[in-house]
């Protein structure tokens, strides 16, 4: 006699609270994703990008100012949120004018930045970042520091996403959503 399919049971918040301290648990439609900590050059890209992008436009001295910025943070996005953790994520001030004691946020950053790997790629360029345009996250930028890459992309509010520039390593770039400043690139890698 044969059996009836069982529905795969659905991950939980729990489930990611179960997750070893060494892995970063994401879950999509459902479905726990586990991957390992960052590498060296990866962590590095990471936080020198944060550390650049803070002192202007988190502090604003002497600069634009006007965002809030977030190492890893927690995002709950959808009404069946999906649980995510971008290696930085900014908010402008307007939205979000306080950093509150909580351990996520449902309220999409408007720009977010994945340090790619090869062990997540693939996950950050699909399934991530579909999840990150239906929650109306403006901009996402990709920093390859394996290929000492960082690729700008725009969401057209249509679910898609367009490219609108990708920088080699040594390049001094642009880039939206802040243009106001200029940023070199070999300061992301490890020499």
């Amino acid at each position: 006699m044969r059996q009836p399919l069982r529905e795969k049971s659905r991950a939980t918040y729990a489930n990611v609270l179960a997750v070893p301290r060494h892995l970063v648990a994401e879950i999509i439609d459902g479905e726990l994703h586990l991957s390992p900590r960052p590498t060296f050059p990866h962590a590095r890209a990471g936080g020198e990008l944060f550390g650049e992008l803070r002192e202007p436009f988190g502090r604003g001295r002497g600069g634009p100012g006007g965002w809030i910025f977030l190492l890893e943070p927690e995002l709950h996005l959808g009404d069946e949120p999906s649980i995510l953790v971008p290696d930085i994520a900014g908010w402008r001030r307007e939205r979000m004018p306080v950093v509150e004691s909580v351990p996520y946020t449902t309220l999409a950053p408007d720009w977010l930045c994945e340090v790619l790997s090869p062990s997540t790629e693939s996950f950050d360029r699909t399934q991530k970042l579909a999840v990150y345009a239906r929650a109306g996250v403006g901009h996402c930028w990709f920093v390859n520091p394996i290929a000492r890459t960082l690729e700008v992309l725009r969401n057209q509010g249509d679910g898609r996403w367009v490219v609108l520039s990708s920088h080699g390593e040594n390049a001094k770039v642009r880039a939206e959503p802040f243009d106001a400043m200029e940023l070199d690139l070999t300061l992301l890698w490890i020499s």
